[in-house]
């Protein structure tokens, strides 16, 4: 029997060291940016007031936590050693970029937080989460394990949900969670199409592969989730993502493709075999027709897409169709612009359009969608889902009022070394994980 379901938002709460040190080489807005004044305490309302204005229309939006950093067991791990200020105070007279590493508030970017996949596709019938490893990136592979903490606090009932570790953290499973997987369906409660998308094949030596920048995500690490999560054959589809695009600065499928029941919104230029991926969704999604939705290359140049990040937009049902809810930057560069009035104009399944400000997140790199996990719960595990992390007028105000109150209006990378710092983190996030009923995740608290 189908069960009712909604996709409900997981974002992630912006982190008080949120900075622009420039650590992610294939993401052109982060080292565009690099060493530029932040302002946390902006950054975190921003991604607030986007979670409440979805939250006001209906949507089902929770919250994510922030990780501690600096991650103080990450610098003694690496041999720093001493008291917390003895050991800030080393790794920043010596290895001032391994500090940046460890402070990054990177986690905000949820997307990149696990892979999950509902029960209505699994063999079990439960949701099933896995962490992502991250492991292409130093500064990111240090989150799954605060992550997976953190998800089995939220969903910790057996009966209704399954975790897994993250796959071994190795260059031949890199694995960068849901930013290269999106679940097409007719019904969220029905079962539906897992397409994966990978950048090259680990163990393929011969397959097609990105010249200048690296590919995040491999073959291997996309069929281990889906051997994992007990997902049959009937709902996978294993996609290449375009060398040539992950080469122009598309390190995450998220920047150029987003899908949402049985839409399809995509860059010409996404996928290797574009028809074939479109064919095998085709042959896998039953119970309504695939609506591909293809921006090609003349409408808009693919380093206008990823300027932009006009696919790194959320694509949310609503009544009368759905609603692409895009970053400022989307009217700004004037091809971007002109294509979404376009798009309005066609008729098609994307109906409006809405713009939302989160310039300090896409300075770093990361747009709407970056900062959202989607997971997709029938009304049965939405009850049985920790609460407290579900956002509600009284909940969004006392964490405006956290914010406000904990994180500064100005961070540069040499703050990162200052003791104090790590204290103001700490006290914080000890506050936060009371006010969210999380009990305790975090290194420090253990």
């Amino acid at each position: 029997m189908v069960k009712h379901a909604v996709e409900a938002n997981f974002d992630g709460l912006v982190g008080p060291t949120h900075n622009y040190a420039g650590l992610s080489w294939g993401n052109v807005a982060s080292k565009t940016n690099v060493n530029a004044v932040s302002n946390p305490r902006e950054a975190a309302l921003q991604g607030l007031a986007k979670m409440k204005r979805l939250a006001d229309r209906g949507y089902v939006q929770g919250i994510l936590p922030p990780h501690e950093r600096p991650h103080i067991p990450s610098l003694k791990a690496l041999g720093f050693s001493g008291t917390d200020a003895q050991v800030l105070e080393q790794v920043a007279t010596t290895s001032p970029s391994i500090l940046a590493a460890v402070s990054s508030a990177s986690s905000m970017w949820t997307a990149n937080a696990a892979t999950v996949s509902p029960s209505a596709d699994t063999g079990d019938h439960r949701v099933h989460f896995t962490p992502a490893n991250l492991s292409a990136k130093f500064h990111r592979s240090i989150e799954h394990t605060v992550t997976g903490r953190t998800l089995k606090s939220i969903f910790a009932d057996e009966g209704y949900f399954a975790h897994h570790p993250a796959l071994p953290s190795v260059s031949h499973f890199g694995d960068e969670g849901a930013a290269n997987h999106t679940r097409l369906c007719g019904h969220y409660g029905e079962p539906g199409v897992e397409l994966f998308v990978y950048g090259q094949g680990a163990f393929n030596e011969q397959a097609p592969a990105p010249q200048k920048y690296p590919a995040r995500q491999t073959l291997e690490a996309s069929q281990a989730i889906a051997r994992l999560h007990g997902l049959k054959d009937s709902n996978l589809v294993f996609a290449q993502q375009n060398p040539a695009a992950i080469d122009a600065g598309v390190f995450h499928n998220d920047v150029i493709a987003v899908g949402n029941g049985n839409t399809l919104f995509y860059h010409s230029m996404a996928f290797l075999n574009e028809e074939q991926v479109l064919a095998d969704i085709l042959a896998r999604l039953t119970g309504a027709e695939l609506e591909a939705v293809r921006v090609s290359n003349a409408d808009v140049p693919l380093e206008d897409a990823v300027a932009s990040y006009l696919f790194n937009s959320q694509l949310l049902n609503t009544p009368d169709g759905m609603l692409l809810a895009v970053p400022g930057e989307c009217r700004e560069v004037a091809s971007v612009s002109k294509y979404l009035d376009k798009l309005l104009d066609a008729g098609g399944p994307i109906t409006a359009v809405e713009v939302f400000d989160v310039k300090q997140s896409m300075r770093n790199g990361g747009g709407p969608a970056c900062l959202r996990l989607r997971v997709v719960l029938n009304d049965d595990e939405l009850q049985a889902m920790h609460r407290g992390v579900l956002l509600t007028d009284a909940l969004y105000e006392r964490l405006t009022t956290w914010v406000e109150t904990h994180y500064r209006s100005e961070l540069t990378r040499g703050d990162l070394a200052d003791p104090m710092l790590l204290d103001e983190v700490r006290k914080a996030l000890d506050e936060l994980t009371g006010i969210l009923g999380l009990g305790s995740i975090y290194d420090f608290q253990m």
